[in-house]
């Protein structure tokens, strides 16, 4: 954790990917197809507590949340849903923060609190 606040100090993003380093940023993977993945990612986002959904747009599985913290800094989350073949679908998420400053880590924790709660929606499809 400590790792992460120092880059955080300069950084004020933070992505995920199937390319990560850092094993707890890979892209989640769960065997839904695309449009169930899509309803449930949804669903699961719209009923999160602190994130504000500011629009989705269904045809390029992308869905953009807001989060504020507590410094009154806002945070740009996108969240894009991935058909990787018919019964499979990629979860990617994209956080930065408004503001010149680093981060602290923050982007990083939502990453890993997104991914926690879908998770746990999702169990039942987590590959």
């Amino acid at each position: 954790m400590l790792k992460r606040t120092l880059i955080g100090l300069l950084r004020s993003f933070e992505a995920t990917g199937d390319k990560a380093k850092d094993p707890l940023l890979k892209s989640h993977i769960y065997k839904l197809s695309k449009e169930k993945a899509w309803e449930e990612v949804t669903s699961t986002l719209k009923k999160m507590q602190g994130y504000k959904l500011l629009h989705e747009v269904k045809s390029v599985g992308e869905i953009v949340l807001e989060k504020r913290t507590m410094t009154g800094r806002t945070m740009d989350i996108t969240v894009t849903v991935i058909g990787v073949n018919p019964v499979t679908s990629a979860v990617d998420i994209y956080s930065a923060s408004k503001g010149s400053l680093g981060d602290l880590g923050s982007n990083y924790r939502v990453i890993l609190d997104i991914y926690r709660i879908l998770d746990k929606k999702l169990a039942a499809f987590k590959a």
